[in-house]
């Protein structure tokens, strides 16, 4: 296709994004257009250079914390080419993992079957593609983007906006060489001036700043690992299977039904499910790896626990902190030589891309479809819809991986429906 005809062309829909949410969306897609009369017409956009899920995250030992059958296709279509067991048996390994007894793969095993189906599925991506404004002209949707052509405009009926979560710092910290969040973790390691030997601090109270300290302790073995909590100790995660309904597919339905007050009120029982909450073996696992060293007498692990960082300070050789334990109301210094940041994530404020004006949510948030779709003003007939981000209508299940499956078949589904129906 030459330049002319990719300018006027238009798709039936664009996906801005292509991690786990926009790749399930892909799956959905391809096995449509098998042997379709009328094939959906996708590309999907992704500002990285190749298909990437949390590289620098890939710790060794750390395991997924949601089944594997919460994969890219097994709740919508358990017969799906894209399911975890057929990577398992294209990869030759379906029966040693069956002999694992386990429902929780490696990660870095996860991220492999991400890339085996990001690399099988019969869609077209464009990487080093970032999308910078998304337009809504009448029906249809005019996407801008910078890329290997410079600025580019690509136009369709529709367009579905999953670009994941935006790392977390707290206000008033400036990442660095030696500052830095834990998502970048591997990324960073090797930069580190000096390359450190003496201490780190991992700011932080949920998994990611759990499997940070193991790491780091073990693979440092002469360096200290300073852990600075603002609660009293480490809380586990309740993954019971009660409370893990709150992440069924059919919750949505629920959740999006229910009146705002009882959404937060859910949230609320619920966040410890998911939020600032750590897998019961691993809590055991650095208890016990600090109480070995008390009785060695030699201590390279500790926690610092009911306190605040108040300033951080970036000194030639190292970084700064100050601490105030706030029950005992004491102030102290900490040099270490890195800060790892595992403080969470925030959703993408989707009205950095497209304007929304009509009927704001008491959050501020956007007004969403049960379908995901925005609630546009009036006159704008295009589809834009939200793959994620959607926690405060759609519950928590918004931003894990529990549904992105059935969420990218309703998407779809609304997509071709609409397409169907006449505009008025």
């Amino acid at each position: 296709m030459n330049g002319a005809d990719a300018a006027t062309q238009v798709h039936d829909l664009i996906g801005v994004g292509f991690g786990p949410s926009n790749l399930a969306l892909a799956t959905v897609v391809h096995e449509r257009n098998q042997g379709a009369a009328t094939r959906v017409d996708a590309v999907f956009l992704e500002a990285k250079p190749q298909f990437g899920w949390h590289p620098g995250m890939l710790l060794p030992d750390s395991t997924m914390q949601i089944s594997f059958a919460k994969d890219l296709a097994t709740l919508r279509n358990p017969r799906s080419e894209f399911t975890f067991f057929n990577y398992l048996h294209e990869r030759g390994r379906i029966v040693d993992f069956v002999n694992l007894q386990t429902f929780f793969p490696s990660r870095q095993e996860f991220s492999d079957y991400l890339n085996w189906a990001a690399e099988r599925v019969d869609v077209e991506v464009r990487y080093s593609t970032r999308v910078v404004r998304i337009d809504c002209v009448g029906e249809l949707v005019e996407v801008t983007c910078h890329g290997p052509d410079g600025v580019t405009t690509v136009r369709a009926k529709n367009v579905v906006v999953a670009p994941g979560l935006v790392p977390k710092l707290p206000e008033g910290v400036t990442p660095s060489a030696r500052v830095f969040h834990n998502h970048q973790l591997l990324d960073h390691l090797g930069q580190v001036p000096s390359r450190p030997h003496g201490r780190f601090a991992v700011v932080g109270a949920g998994q990611s700043a759990g499997e940070v300290i193991r790491y780091l302790h073990t693979q440092y073995p002469e360096a200290e690992v300073h852990s600075v909590i603002s609660r009293f100790g480490f809380s586990p995660s309740d993954d019971s299977p009660y409370a893990n309904r709150v992440f069924d597919p059919d919750t949505v339905d629920r959740w999006y039904d229910a009146p705002e007050p009882v959404r937060e009120q859910m949230m609320s029982y619920h966040r410890g499910t998911n939020y600032s909450a750590v897998d019961g073996e691993l809590i055991a696992d650095l208890f016990r790896r600090e109480y070995e060293e008390k009785v060695a007498g030699h201590r390279r692990q500790y926690v610092h626990n009911a306190t605040r960082i108040e300033a951080v300070t970036e000194l030639a050789d190292g970084v700064r902190l100050e601490l105030f334990d706030v029950m005992d109301r004491r102030r102290r210094s900490l040099t270490v030589d890195a800060v790892v940041y595992a403080t969470g994530f925030r959703s993408f404020d989707v009205t950095q891309l497209v304007d929304v004006v009509a009927g704001q949510q008491a959050s501020g948030k956007p007004p969403v479809e049960r379908d995901y779709r925005l609630r546009l003003p009036e006159g704008q007939a295009c589809g834009v819809y939200l793959n994620g981000g959607v926690e405060d209508t759609h519950g928590l299940s918004s931003s894990l991986l529990s549904v992105v499956a059935v969420r990218a078949a309703e998407i779809l589904d609304s997509i071709v429906l609409r397409a169907q129906v006449p505009a008025h």
